[in-house]
């Protein structure tokens, strides 16, 4: 297994089942983390609840990668202070948010300066905590594009800020490689998944030669992160076993 990239799985994933079910699929799979969702499994403000959820997975061998949070800036969501003291209680290194509502050419300027300035706030608000922020890369937000994503760390100019990345829905290898690469420096967790051509999901295996390409890219950065497992074929158990054998696999190599 490669030192600096570890498996694992977003839970969300799994929204029906619950934060033990998980765990369990996790360590029958030889996962090494999970990226707790804020929606079903650790809700924002259940201190009681994220304290447990961390206990359960660090003594069943687990890591928490992130905690998954549905925070998003320039939306005057609720307080961010709470998920921060969430993440806290998970003990989350890393809190996934979402930069806005829109993708980044339909956004106005006075749009981008309020997502920027919030995502200053944040930021230094998870710092003191010793907490990481990771933009979820994704339509409709500001973080739509490599280059968008670029622009908006940038602007924000703070050290404990990271782009998520998963391939483009949609796009080829190449642009999602380009991609990949354009953000690298910048780089926290990734999603792992494989669909196509949009949003029909497959066995994770039929997108080797393109993961190939994509962890050649990873690997070169020598920086550790995880590659949590998000959304299977049919949202089954059965698929969510054959894809971790299938990054196991690729880990391995």
């Amino acid at each position: 297994m490669s030192s600096m990239l570890h498996s694992g799985l977003v839970s969300v994933t799994f929204r029906k089942l619950s934060v033990p079910e998980i765990i369990d699929l996790c360590v029958q799979s030889k996962l090494e983390g999970i990226e707790w969702g804020g929606d079903i499994h650790v809700p924002a403000g259940d201190m009681q609840h994220a304290k447990e959820t961390n206990r359960l997975t660090l003594e069943n061998g687990l890591k928490v990668a992130a905690y998954g949070s549905y925070y998003r800036l320039g939306t005057q969501a609720a307080p961010f202070e709470s998920v921060l003291e969430t993440a806290q209680a998970l003990g989350a290194p890393t809190i996934r948010v979402w930069a806005g509502i829109m993708d980044s050419q339909d956004a106005s300027e006075a749009y981008w300066e309020n997502v920027i300035r919030e995502g200053q706030q944040i930021a230094d608000m998870a710092a003191a905590a010793g907490i990481s922020i990771s933009y979820e890369f994704h339509p409709q937000t500001l973080t739509n594009t490599a280059e968008s994503t670029l622009r908006l760390l940038q602007m924000i100019q703070r050290e404990n800020i990271y782009s998520y990345w998963q391939p483009a829905v949609g796009a080829d290898e190449e642009a999602n490689s380009w991609s990949l690469a354009k953000l690298l420096p910048h780089l926290g967790n990734i999603h792992v998944f494989h669909w196509f051509p949009k949003y029909e999901r497959h066995p994770l295996s039929t997108g080797a030669d393109d993961w190939a390409n994509y962890l050649s890219i990873l690997r070169a950065s020598q920086t550790e992160r995880f590659l949590m497992m998000e959304f299977v074929e049919n949202d089954s158990i059965e698929s969510f076993v054959r894809d971790a054998r299938t990054l196991h696999s690729w880990l391995e190599q």
